[in-house]
């Protein structure tokens, strides 16, 4: 579980084939990539490595983040949405609806 203030790295396409090329082709020990390439987690390097020798992409499964937004085809649909949603949200919670 991420710890609250902790960052992730991105690692760039190239540096992901770079580091499964050494690994599958160049027999080199995954620590060794991992080291040289200055890359945090040498188990990151072994998925990268097994994608690629499966042929597997080792392009991110989705560059969105979060939640996926709603999209609707007319005003009067968007409408009905918020007030259906707005009745759950009173059943849901009845003692924050006074009338």
């Amino acid at each position: 579980m991420a710890k609250k203030g902790q960052t992730f790295r991105r690692y760039t396409l190239e540096l992901k084939t770079e580091a499964a090329r050494l690994v599958n082709e160049e027999h080199k020990s995954i620590r060794e990539v991992a080291h040289q390439l200055d890359i945090q987690n040498k188990s990151q390097v072994q998925v990268w490595s097994a994608k690629a020798k499966q042929g597997q992409s080792l392009e991110p499964a989705t560059s969105k983040r979060g939640r996926k937004k709603t999209t609707f085809s007319s005003l009067e649909e968007e409408i009905a949405y918020l007030k259906a949603e707005n009745e759950y949200l009173k059943k849901q919670y009845p003692h924050l609806h006074k009338e």
